[in-house]
């Protein structure tokens, strides 16, 4: 008998656990990556299948041409998003699970830590590992800065934050008890300024590489464990994740929270939210919860516009393209979604969304590359001719290409 498609716009309904032993076994994954296409009403979603236990990360690369995942079972895999092909499978490195992976900018290389207390970077070329660090305790989360220079990552052991030479992996700043508690998770900023850090104590702290000390603390932010964190590419907000359902908005530049507090995104899911990532001109934030969910937000307006459903357990992390035409979720089911949320403002749900929050979607052309974009409604610009991948294209300098097949 042929399964029902699963509707990510449907209500959650109940999976009994006989079947949910059935689906698992049926996605034990072989040498070759399973690259399928969900009839699901609506929101087009593709499953990549290749990990063997729980995929902890997912992030779009080299130009959302890429894909980079990471999972329990101890390796990293490189896919090509057009095809669904693994391209590389990083693997042999670590003695425990990983828990996080990125890429370093400009650079081939990947970086991975794990719960073994080692981060490592790998050559993306030739698979091989370029250098290994052991840090204190169980590391659950590494970020690479965006000039490629540093690497941060967290610790549970004195709850500490480390940022290590990208290139060689020497230990350049140690940050002992720089929380009360365990470390959830750091995050670079765009401009590699600072490294956003939140923690089960449910604070948020920014650690300015420079000056090389914390220059903001924000305590109690949230009602319990802080997951995750992001940036907007200009670095002005800061996005938090937090076991207590709710998203909250802060705006590190002006510290206008400090009046005001944060602006909290709250009603998207029913369990603890495990991850965020904005678009590229923060309109759209993307959230992951282990209601087994995917939320996309409306940023200006602070409401949630879309519920994707089709995960069989939790959702680990979330990512959104540059272009915006893809959110991709890593899950606690092994698996990771693709989703094509290119003509999502057209679904009547959204649209109804929209106009019950007396939002409509502005649409403009752009001038320089004539596709069509929606200004950041974070940024009050009167007049904006260009979308913000050509005001933001650097004049003179060459972009990384990915490796060869």
């Amino acid at each position: 008998m042929s399964e029902a498609p699963l509707d990510p716009l449907a209500l959650d309904e109940e999976i009994n656990e006989e079947e949910k032993k059935k689906k698992k076994k049926k996605k034990k994954p072989d040498s070759h990556s399973l690259w399928e296409h969900e009839p699901l009403a609506q929101i087009p979603v593709k499953v990549l299948r290749g990990h063997a236990d729980s995929v902890t990360s997912c992030h779009f690369c080299f130009h959302g041409t890429r894909l980079l995942t990471s999972s329990h079972d101890k390796t990293v895999i490189f896919w090509d998003v057009e095809t669904g092909a693994q391209l590389m499978v990083l693997e042999g490195g670590h003695s425990g699970a990983i828990t996080a992976c990125c890429l370093v900018p400009e650079k081939n290389r990947v970086i991975t830590s794990s719960w073994d207390k080692t981060v490592k970077a790998w050559d993306l070329e030739t698979g091989q590992i370029l250098w290994t660090v052991t840090q204190g305790g169980l590391l659950m989360s590494c970020s690479a800065s965006g000039d490629g220079k540093y690497v941060a990552s967290a610790s549970d052991m004195e709850n500490a934050l480390y940022v290590n030479c990208a290139d060689t992996g020497q230990r350049l700043h140690y940050i002992p008890s720089h929380h009360t508690s365990t470390v959830m998770s750091c995050r670079f900023d765009a401009q590699s300024q600072h490294v956003a850090s939140v923690s089960a104590d449910r604070s948020i702290k920014l650690w300015d590489v420079c000056a090389q000390k914390t220059t903001l603390s924000i305590n109690s932010a949230h009602t319990n464990v802080i997951s995750s964190c992001c940036f907007t590419q200009n670095g002005r907000y800061l996005c938090t994740a937090s076991w207590d359902r709710t998203l909250q908005l802060w705006d590190v530049q002006t510290g206008s929270f400090r009046t005001r507090g944060g602006e909290q995104l709250s009603k998207g899911h029913d369990g603890s939210v495990s991850s965020c990532a904005f678009s590229s001109d923060a309109s759209v934030l993307v959230s992951g919860a282990y209601d087994r969910t995917v939320a996309l937000w409306d940023v200006k307006g602070l409401y949630r516009t879309l519920v994707l459903k089709g995960h069989l357990d939790w959702v680990t992390d979330v990512d959104v393209s540059a272009d915006k035409n893809w959110v991709v979720s890593s899950s606690k089911d092994c698996t990771v979604h693709l989703w094509n949320i290119e003509r999502h403002e057209s679904i009547p749900a959204v649209r109804e969304s929209r106009r019950a929050h007396g939002h409509e979607p502005h649409i403009l052309q752009c001038e320089e590359c004539g596709k069509v974009f929606s200004p950041s409604r974070l940024e009050k610009v009167n007049f904006i001719t260009e979308c913000v991948f050509c005001r933001r294209k650097p004049p003179h300098r060459g972009l990384a290409a990915p490796p060869p097949l």
